[in-house]
């Protein structure tokens, strides 16, 4: 099967950014320009590799950020290699790169492992026999939007005032159906639903994220699950103990391993276990690192929030809703979304 024009150039400016131009940030934004053009696996391990590639220059050159950067990194190695382990390059770069993190006592950023190259660790077996049993129990089937073997993407319509003028831009988000099924799913089904359409970005801090979703009240003081996954006001209950859909709530995913990095989209919650429909993004020069959970963390007691998506397009409007006048981190002129799609 030939290669998609768009993805091959992207390829190609990547590997050259990273070698001879020393830019590792423009070769993964010309990876993710291309993301939607892969067609199948192979591709897919490809592009994840020459990312982790990017990644890892990347921490080379912005020190300050090294950890974030590195595990990124290692992650997308992780992941090409589960789709083509054969593939020795990848190989030697992945055990290059983690012998530069233990060099810096940095962690390989995959929390408890339950797989290792595709194939499961004795606690990822256990972890899927206990999964089943809840999945059985409590957990609905996964939508008709995550059974193409592809990450669903869906674009935001925002408009917001810049400089006195009315802007419309598209936002478009990857979302992480593997590592966040549950917040994946129900994202997609307000979606599907048009319950984000008209939703406003109500919560906005400069250098930290933009916040919206709220599909109740609008403002930022409401918002829920799609479906029942077993969760009621951040309780453990049976569904028939909970009367009414406003009380839905996704159980945290936050042991998944996507980190707070830039274009970042999580879920926004007021304690552990009450996630709803409202999210948050993070722009180019968030700093939400402290979100993100870690061994021995208690999130019972420290605030971890679950990453399930990252901006692949339009992460310029991002930026330029972060810079916008607030008061009361409320944005003085309406940011809406116009409409939310799959495509």
């Amino acid at each position: 099967m030939p290669i998609p024009a768009e993805l091959q150039k992207a390829w190609d400016d990547a590997t050259e950014l990273v070698g001879d131009k020393n830019d590792p940030e423009a070769a993964l934004g010309a990876l993710r320009s291309a993301w939607s053009s892969i067609e199948n696996e192979a591709q897919r391990a490809k592009t994840l590799a020459l990312a982790a590639d990017a990644g890892t220059e990347w921490g080379v050159t912005d020190q300050r950020n090294q950890k974030s950067h590195w595990q990124k990194a290692y992650r997308n190695y992780n992941k090409s290699l589960s789709i083509d382990p054969k593939n020795k390059e990848t190989r030697r770069n992945m055990n290059k790169l983690a012998s530069m993190m233990d060099e810096k006592s940095i962690s390989l950023g995959l929390g408890l492992q339950m797989f290792e190259q595709g194939n499961p660790t004795p606690l990822g077996l256990l972890v899927m026999v206990l999964s089943l049993a809840a999945f059985l129990v409590s957990i609905k089937l996964v939508s008709e939007f995550l059974d193409d073997g592809s990450n669903p993407i869906v674009a935001l319509e925002v408009q917001y005032v810049l400089n006195g003028q009315s802007v419309t831009g598209e936002i478009q988000i990857e979302f992480y159906k593997d590592d966040a099924p549950m917040h994946v799913e129900s994202f997609l089904t307000h979606t599907g639903n048009f319950q984000y359409d008209g939703v406003e970005f109500h919560r906005v801090i400069d250098k930290f994220m933009i916040q919206g979703g709220d599909i109740e009240n609008m403002r930022g003081s409401g918002g829920y699950a799609a479906h029942y996954y077993g969760f009621c006001n951040g309780e453990q209950l049976p569904e028939s103990q909970c009367q009414q859909k406003e009380d839905y709530n996704i159980p945290y995913e936050h042991e998944n391993g996507l980190k707070h990095t830039v274009g970042a989209v999580a879920a926004a919650h007021a304690g552990l276990n009450t996630d709803g429909s409202q999210f948050y993004i993070v722009p180019t020069d968030g700093d939400a690192l402290h979100l993100d959970w870690e061994a021995g963390k208690d999130c019972s007691k420290t605030s971890c929030h679950t990453v399930f998506g990252y901006v692949i397009s339009g992460l310029e409007h991002v930026d330029a809703i972060s810079d916008l006048e607030t008061q009361n981190d409320s944005p003085v002129d309406p940011v809406r979304i116009v409409s939310a799609r799959v495509i």
